[in-house]
């Protein structure tokens, strides 16, 4: 088949070397040139192993090309952003502008497919009400769906072999010839539905999780109002057989988690509490993490230097879309007094990817531990202290031993764990002695 995928992001191009490796021919359709010309000259902008042997493959094959605008295909497949608007609605003109530009496109047979996620009802509503233009009729004279990618940056191209898949059609033919197709590498479970019900699956995952980060940062909070370490909580909590509670840390970030749970607030304002209050929490937790830094730089007077390790959304991958780390980097400087560095190899965020780790902690008052990027796991905390203005460390993530850190002369703080300075609001301001981590856990 000829298809024609349009938007050749971090879900787009992964699809499109999947169609073009499995014997398809593919057009890929972006209005970015930047991503246009790397295809064309058979690279890619994103950090994803495999992807790029596949890519190169595929174009000097000639079964990926390259364009600024659809063609007739008998498939096309919509890998748009659906970005949150100010509103924290979702912001659905991308699906729109690319529906309306395959309307002269669109003849009898073919299949229209979105990937992009989208609140319940995108497809039915806006994507077939959009397609009537064609002068054709959705799911009489071809055939529309919502099939999902269910991914993990570092791991799509295997992830989408492996992982199932919900496949929601406007009619059940249009499922089964979705399904059809996506056949020719997908190795998971293909279970089909209507699309309103794939899309809100496809919410309702990320949803999941997002609320069980919300009670764990919750539960971090908690526990250093009550001088517990929630790390050791969390840990022997989970050896319950029907216990699986996720990890603290600084926020939440990504197009996914971050962004999702919002899409069904925007459909059931007043019924989804539960969920807006979890992204509640997780969207204050970097506000929450600046609370503890200003704490421990109370007694500095001048500037505050704070060395930030990390400042993508997770670890080990190159994507910073609604990294809470940059946010935090945000507020410190906005609070003023405040000098901020940030080392991160994997993505390029003023300078960060080429800064030696060792040079960027010199004269610094606050060694900030953001994401646990594995070159962050065994790292010379003697070179560290000597290079320091002040020894304090944050670990926002439990990845390091705290007997390690101070051994070489630096003060570990954990978030999760003890206070820090004094109770907040106490009466006559009774200092609260310093409680620290513990170190990381037994099991990573």
């Amino acid at each position: 088949m000829k298809i024609c995928v349009i938007g050749l992001g971090y879900v787009g191009l992964p699809t499109a070397a999947m169609f073009a490796s499995n014997g398809h021919y593919v057009v890929g359709v972006d209005v970015c040139c930047r991503i246009l010309d790397a295809l064309g000259r058979g690279e890619t902008f994103i950090c994803e192993p495999g992807l790029g042997k596949v890519v190169r493959w595929a174009v000097s094959e000639g079964r990926l090309i390259a364009k600024n605008e659809p063609e007739p295909a008998d498939a096309y497949i919509i890998c748009v952003p659906t970005p949150i608007s100010p509103d924290l609605s979702a912001d659905l003109s991308y699906i729109e502008r690319a529906v309306r530009s395959i309307l002269p496109c669109v003849r009898k047979g073919n299949m229209v497919i979105l990937e992009s996620t989208s609140p319940p009802g995108t497809t039915r509503d806006l994507v077939c009400g959009l397609l009537r233009g064609s002068g054709l009729i959705p799911g009489d004279d071809f055939f529309v769906a919502y099939c999902p990618e269910r991914v993990l940056p570092g791991r799509i191209l295997s992830e989408l072999v492996n992982n199932s898949r919900v496949i929601g059609g406007i009619n059940k033919e249009s499922a089964i010839r979705v399904r059809n197709l996506y056949s020719c590498f997908v190795r998971g479970e293909m279970y089909i539905t209507d699309s309103a019900t794939a899309e809100m699956c496809k919410l309702v995952e990320n949803t999941y999780r997002d609320v069980n980060i919300a009670l764990a940062a919750e539960l971090a909070m908690v526990c250093e109002k009550l001088g517990i370490n929630a790390w050791e909580v969390i840990r022997y909590a989970n050896k319950h057989p029907r216990v699986n509670l996720h990890q603290p840390g600084p926020g939440v970030g990504g197009h996914c988690i971050a962004v999702d749970p919002w899409f069904i607030v925007q459909k059931q304002p007043e019924t989804a509490r539960m969920i807006k209050l979890a992204r509640m929490i997780n969207d204050a937790m970097p506000k929450y993490v600046l609370k503890r830094i200003k704490a421990l730089m109370k007694g500095i007077s001048g500037v505050r230097r704070v060395c930030v390790l990390g400042v993508t959304y997770k670890p080990d991958v190159d994507d910073i879309r609604e990294s809470p780390v940059i946010r935090l980097v945000s507020m410190l400087r906005a609070e003023g007094g405040y000098s901020v560095i940030t080392v991160d190899r994997h993505a390029d965020y003023e300078g960060s990817k080429e800064r030696d780790l060792y040079e960027a902690v010199k004269g610094c008052h606050l060694l900030l531990l953001a994401v646990n990027h594995r070159e962050f796991e065994r790292v010379d905390f003697v070179r560290i202290r000597e290079r320091m203005a002040y020894p304090c460390v944050l670990d926002t993530r439990n990845y390091w031993r705290a007997e390690e850190v101070e051994a070489a002369g630096l003060v570990y703080h954990l978030l999760g764990w003890g206070k820090q300075t004094y109770e907040e609001g106490h009466d006559g301001g009774i200092p609260v002695p310093a409680v620290r981590g513990l170190g990381g856990p037994e099991e990573r």
